[in-house]
């Protein structure tokens, strides 16, 4: 555990490699983690949807974690995922993380939860982690929205539930409700979907972003630049015009992901030689084609400055 009560920045996501019998490649989980600590990551969040997480069974996720604290050392903070099928599940996996050492835990609600089954949740997995908890606010398939009237009364009301990873459906708007609502209760918020809408979240006031990690070193020089703007006279922080060019030149990147998701994350760590196969569990699994890896040859390559790790 590290002595950081202030998140902020480039929180990377590892993906969780696996082997040609699709078990865990815990050799190369560990360079997926290295590398982003290597590259510039102000923090380190597993096993989440991007780790492939849903599709782990609880062992192997306790594991993942407790690979990503012992790789991380102290470094940057570590959040761990702790989204589950039910909330006895999570605030087990809270339970779990807190024994072994993380800075925070990070949950959506279970898929079908809402009104009070939403709010008993995250009560649980405060409680019972008494670590910062970011309620992960995203949207179906991958979980519920939670309401934003509901995440202000969190934040205000519940000890603990302290930070926002948004990526629901206007994720700007949302947090620019949180802020004029919640205040100082709300001590940090971060955006999602790769950092596909950062300037403008930035601009809002988000504090970072949750990328999956293929990338790290391109995302930690867009935060770079952002994060030197300043506030403008109005209290928003400000988009420097290196930091806009940068983000319009990962904009390939961010839209192939997109497209593939975890597939997309895999195989370009496979293409930069960081981990040794690009497969994926069902049903994460979208086959890339050979134009596919021809695509993202392209727009690496041509993104080449910014990626300051070679193989």
């Amino acid at each position: 555990m590290t002595n950081s009560t202030q998140f902020r920045g480039v929180y990377a996501i590892p993906v969780t490699p696996f082997n040609e019998d699709l078990s865990v490649d815990w050799e190369s989980l560990r360079k997926c983690i290295a590398f982003s600590v290597e590259t510039g990551a102000h923090g380190i969040v597993l096993p989440v949807n991007a780790s492939e997480g849903p599709f782990l069974t609880d062992a192997e996720r306790k594991e993942v974690l407790k690979t990503g604290i012992e790789v991380v050392n102290g470094a940057v903070p570590v959040i761990a995922g702790v989204s589950g099928a039910s909330t006895a599940v999570s605030v087990e996996l809270t339970k779990n993380a807190a024994e072994i050492g993380a800075d925070a835990v990070m949950a959506m609600p279970p898929n079908g939860a809402a009104g009070q089954v939403v709010w008993d949740h995250y009560v649980a997995i405060a409680e019972m982690g008494q670590l910062p908890v970011w309620i992960q606010n995203n949207k179906p398939p991958a979980g519920p929205v939670v309401p934003t009237n509901m995440m202000v009364k969190m934040l205000n009301e519940v000890e603990h539930i302290d930070y926002v990873k948004e990526e629901s459906y206007l994720p700007g708007q949302i947090m620019t409700e949180l802020l004029e609502k919640a205040g100082g209760s709300v001590k940090g918020l971060m955006g999602g979907m790769g950092g596909r809408y950062l300037v403008d979240e930035y601009r809002r006031g988000s504090a970072g972003t949750m990328p999956a990690g293929h990338i790290t070193d391109a995302h930690v020089k867009l935060w770079n630049a952002l994060d030197a703007g300043g506030v403008d006279s109005g209290g928003l922080q400000i988009v420097t015009d290196e930091a806009r060019t940068i983000w319009e030149r990962m904009i390939p990147s961010l839209n192939f992901e997109f497209m593939f998701g975890a597939n997309a994350y895999k195989a370009a760590y496979y293409r930069r030689g960081i981990i040794k196969t690009p497969l994926t569990r069902n049903p994460a699994n979208k086959y890339l084609d050979k134009l596919d890896y021809e695509e993202l040859d392209t727009i690496l390559d041509r993104m080449g400055d910014l990626l300051n790790w070679k193989k």
